[in-house]
């Protein structure tokens, strides 16, 4: 293989960020880990990011956790996504945390969601429990921005669960509202309350909510590019 090194600076053109993510798949982990320094895990179950922090780091990335996409200067936000050796989703994607106060006025065309998922580069890597983490090998990377249909798609699914915000009824979204994008709690612990609406307009103390791509969107996502 040609020598690979880490982007010491952000990339300028979604074509350098492209190629550069093409000249890492087919290496593992841990083959990237060692060459960029960086401490492997025993495994994720504390380092959920860990998998993300070392592509950033080949990638120039520079967001860091800024609520800003990862390449800021490009508008791209970078997505791993753990696959099957089928090649599909193993688990839902976060997209971000769902504004749970604030919210009139706020539109689809202008919410955090659809400027996170404008355009993403997805890389699939081997997520199956039973490959120890260094030996699990990256994909090929997809630079994506939604179709019309997907656009369409996750609006319904974003004004529906941001009209049950407003109306006060957090509390009884369920992970099975929605299609494609689901709302569900995120938070490290359950002590870690954050503000909201009540039914009845009053503020109440809720668990932080995320938004999550349903794993029947990235799987057709994948599907239709890879065309697997």
């Amino acid at each position: 293989m040609s020598t690979l090194s880490p982007l010491s600076q952000p990339p300028q053109s979604e074509a350098e960020l492209l190629a550069q993510a093409q000249r890492l798949a087919g290496y593992t982990l841990g083959e990237l880990a060692a060459m960029a320094k960086l401490p492997i895990p025993p495994n994720l179950k504390r380092d959920k990011g860990w998998i993300g922090v070392l592509l950033e780091i080949w990638l120039g990335a520079s967001a860091g956790s800024k609520p800003e996409q990862d390449f800021a200067a490009l508008g791209v936000e970078l997505k791993t996504i753990p696959v099957d050796s089928q090649g599909r989703p193993l688990e839902t994607t976060f997209v971000c945390v769902a504004p749970l106060t604030g919210n009139s006025g706020v539109t689809w065309e202008t919410s955090h969601v659809r400027h996170k998922l404008n355009r993403v580069l997805w890389i699939p890597v081997e997520g199956e429990r039973q490959i120890p983490l260094a030996e699990r090998h990256v994909g090929s990377p997809l630079l994506w921005s939604p179709s019309a249909e997907e656009d369409h798609q996750l609006r319904m699914d974003w004004e529906e669960l941001m009209d049950l915000i407003v109306l006060g009824q957090v509390e009884r979204i369920t992970a099975r509202h929605g299609e494609v994008l689901q709302l569900r709690p995120k938070a490290a612990n359950s002590k870690a309350l954050t503000e909201a609406v009540g039914l009845h307009g009053q503020p109440i103390l809720t668990l932080p909510r995320g938004f999550y791509l349903k794993k029947n969107f990235t799987t057709a996502l994948l599907a239709r590019h890879f065309l697997l």
